[in-house]
């Protein structure tokens, strides 16, 4: 049997990949980073379990991650 840790992280991964390719396959422009203020406060929310928290934090760094994506799209890197 599978532990729902796991499960719960599969489920975290697809929800977060399902964002990522819907922003670029749609040419959605990316939210703005958030400021280093920002950022402390959302970090500090996630950490004492607000799961709206991290939301934030992944919608505004979805930026970097499509540029990292990109970076390798045709490399044929297998991870």
């Amino acid at each position: 049997m599978v532990p729902s840790f796991f499960i719960h992280l599969s489920s975290n991964l697809m929800d977060g990949l399902l964002l990522l390719v819907s922003y670029i396959s749609n040419g959605t422009i990316f939210p703005q980073p958030l400021d280093k203020e920002e950022e402390k406060i959302y970090l500090e929310k996630l950490k004492n379990g607000e799961s709206d928290a991290k939301n934030v934090l992944i919608e505004h760094n979805m930026r970097l991650v499509a540029h990292i994506v990109k970076k390798f799209e045709n490399t044929k890197l297998v991870l």
